[in-house]
């Protein structure tokens, strides 16, 4: 990174005990070595911030069917801690689709969050289910973007979910004011997902959970062309650290003005950040 240049990280968690220790993250704690510890302070995850010139990360809860891993009051609690460094993104109940909506509305008007995720493998539910469509249209009315995963699942649990054709692509039609930003670039499906973000004004790709040295060529070559306002960086952390995901970005041979978009620019455009 040259002096100047800062990141904008779209997909960040600061953990919980609750997130970290989930038996659903076996697998991954196992791709670590078992080195995350149990409890991580807020300046931990700043550090790694600061290691990568990450001027923004956006940091969102966890709700699963079993409950909040990452509540949407502990992300405002950090957000009010470091306003200039984090943003928060929410997190609801999808069983529960009325107090899901309020729940939206309240943490973008009263707490300042910047949208709505959701980890569709959590809830073995695509984005086309008739649940998630109340927050579809709060989201439109909030004027926050909607964040998914895509791909398949590094926890043992279904990829189906994930696949961005049919389930994206149906949402995307039928919303087409709905910002939806998809992370983790959709890996076996990125050409699907690339397809998805070229046909509809709306849809954009997050690279979170992948080294810049790991994208698939078609989409480094979506990025060179004319997907250069369409893609994000995204980290995963604390997976990744967004130092590692930086790892083979001047291989990509990316122009300045792309490599700006990339990093940061596309991010502050889609959720609005000054």
């Amino acid at each position: 990174m040259g002096e100047g240049h800062y990141l904008v990280d779209v997909w960040m968690q600061h953990p919980t005990s609750r997130f970290i220790m989930h038996p659903m993250f076996d697998s991954l704690r196992r791709w670590m070595g078992d080195s995350m510890p149990g409890e991580i302070p807020i300046e931990f995850t700043l550090g790694t911030m600061d290691m990568a010139n990450v001027r923004t990360g956006l940091i969102c809860a966890w709700h699963g069917p079993q409950g909040a891993l990452i509540s949407n009051d502990e992300v405002a609690g950090w957000v009010r801690q470091h306003p200039k460094r984090l943003a928060g993104l929410a997190s609801v109940d999808l069983y529960r689709p009325m107090d899901a909506v309020r729940e939206l509305r309240r943490c973008v008007r009263d707490l300042g969050f910047r949208g709505l995720r959701i980890v569709p493998w959590l809830w073995n539910l695509p984005p086309n289910d008739r649940r998630y469509y109340p927050l579809f249209a709060e989201c439109v009315e909030l004027g926050v973007p909607f964040c998914l995963q895509v791909g398949h699942t590094g926890p043992l649990c279904p990829s189906e979910p994930g696949r961005p054709i049919p389930y994206l692509d149906e949402v995307a039609l039928e919303f087409p004011e709905l910002k939806i930003v998809a992370g983790h670039i959709g890996y076996p499906w990125t050409v699907e997902m690339i397809a998805l973000a070229s046909k509809y004004p709306n849809v954009y790709i997050d690279t979170s959970a992948y080294k810049a040295k790991r994208f698939p060529k078609e989409l480094a070559d979506y990025m060179r062309g004319h997907g250069r306002k369409k893609v994000l960086f995204g980290s995963n952390f604390p997976m990744l650290t967004a130092q590692m995901c930086l790892e083979g970005l001047k291989e990509l041979e990316l122009n300045d003005e792309t490599r700006d978009l990339f990093l940061h620019g596309n991010a502050e455009r889609v959720f609005g950040l000054s």
